[in-house]
């Protein structure tokens, strides 16, 4: 991976994180813990998913890994927020 596609990821990774904080509330942790589950989610799920077979396409390849990265954040928020809370 290149320096700049690895930007590209931690960006994607951030705001999807930002957004899966906003959409999962009560879970959360704060703005950069946010950000950091995101970029952790971003990870996950650009393997888990397509592993899966479950593949999408929304026009521009950027909205596509946004959301996937969303994805993978959300999932990864209600993880860590059950286990957090057990």
């Amino acid at each position: 991976m290149t320096a700049t596609g690895l930007i590209i990821f931690l960006v994607i990774g951030a705001v999807a994180g930002w957004l899966a904080g906003l959409i999962v509330r009560g879970f959360g942790f704060g703005l950069l813990g946010n950000i950091v589950v995101g970029i952790i989610g971003a990870f996950l799920a650009g393997w888990l998913l397509p592993a899966l077979g479950v593949g999408f396409s929304l026009g521009s390849p950027i909205v596509t890994s946004i959301v996937y990265a969303m994805i993978g954040a959300i999932v990864l928020l209600v993880i860590i927020g059950l286990i957090k809370r057990a």
